[in-house]
Formats: C-alpha cells, sequence, structure tokens
C-alpha cells in the first residue's frame, strides 16, 4: 500500500444506476475508489466524501502495515488460540494480493496477509491472520480446520464482512457468473 497521507490520495468517482442510497470508499493501489448512486449530484456527494475520508484515514492509523507488528501481532494470536505451538518463517503484508486476503505455504512457512486488510477493522485482520495461521497445521478446509478457526470468537463475523467486500467489489463491474470468496484465501 501506498505510504501517501489521505491529501495525496487521487480520488476515482464510479457511479453506478443500480446503486440507490449509499456512498462506499475504499484504497485500492492508492487510489480512493468511491461508488455512489448515479443521480447523487456532486455538491451532495462532496461532504459524504469528507466523511469517508475521515473514517479511511481513522482505520489506517488503527491498522498499521508494519511487518514487525504484524509478526508481533501473530505470535500473539499464536500464544491465544493455538497455544503457542505454531512455527512460521515469515508473516508480511503483501501488494500483489487483489484477488485474495490472505495466504500461507505450510511447506516453507510463509503466511502472506494482503495489503487491503489496512483498510479494514483491526478484527477483521485478526481473523485472516488465524485463518491462516490455522493453515500452518491443516492445509485444507475441512472440519478440523474450521474448529482450529473458530477458536477465535469473530469468525463468523469477520467472515460476513469479508463477504461483503467481496460482494461490493463486484458491484459495478462485469461478473463471468463468479462469486466472491468467503474464505480469505
Amino acid at each position: 500500500m501506498s505510504d501517501a497521507t489521505e491529501e495525496e490520495w487521487p480520488i476515482e468517482i464510479i457511479r453506478s444506476a443500480q446503486r440507490r442510497k449509499t456512498v462506499s470508499a475504499r484504497l485500492e493501489a492508492g487510489t480512493l475508489i468511491i461508488r455512489a448512486p448515479e443521480g447523487l449530484s456532486d455538491a451532495d456527494l462532496a461532504p459524504i466524501i469528507d466523511g469517508l475520508r475521515r473514517r479511511l484515514r481513522k482505520r489506517n492509523r488503527s491498522a498499521s502495515l508494519s511487518d514487525e507488528l504484524l509478526e508481533k501481532r501473530a505470535q500473539e494470536l499464536n500464544r491465544k488460540y493455538f497455544g503457542g505451538q505454531l512455527r512460521w518463517r515469515s508473516v508480511r503484508y503483501v501488494t500483489n494480493q487483489n484477488s485474495r486476503f490472505g495466504s500461507c505455504t505450510p511447506e516453507d512457512g510463509t503466511i502472506r496477509l494482503s495489503h487491503r486488510l489496512a483498510t479494514m477493522p483491526v478484527w477483521v485482520r485478526d481473523y485472516v491472520l488465524v485463518h491462516e495461521l490455522a493453515h500452518l497445521i491443516e492445509g485444507n478446509h475441512g472440519k478440523r480446520f474450521w474448529k482450529l478457526v473458530n477458536r477465535y470468537p469473530l469468525t463468523e463475523r469477520a467472515r460476513g464482512y469479508l463477504m461483503a467486500v467481496g460482494l461490493e467489489e463486484l458491484e459495478g463491474n462485469e461478473v463471468d457468473g463468479a462469486t466472491p470468496p468467503v474464505d480469505p484465501d
């Protein structure tokens, strides 16, 4: 993710006739993408954009992109939900995961989280991290895997949040019948 401050974020407004009431914002590759109803005037949209900018700025402050802090958080979650038994080589943020929120390669002990998680609530990032940590024990999404992941009490809520994000990303785009992923990887 770009280190740009919010004042430097270029804005792209995407208007949709299908969108009736809501306006959303998300950072994508350093650009603030605004999705708005087609009939909403620029004058009415301007204060909404200002409010959404403030919210994103606040979220960015609460979700640091520091790999060092991410490593520390992974260690905390490992102790809390896995009894400190897990070992990995690296945990870091990456900018090349645009169709998933995280990945784990158990064979070499690498965990990667999408930079997009920085604009999401911390409890969502923690869920994705717990999900990827669980893959160090179970490489698939079977019952044993979900039993591990469900140790995290906000699993269902975070999955719903990520599902909604996936649907939001699909809105206004041509979709070839694909459904958004529910799982972070």
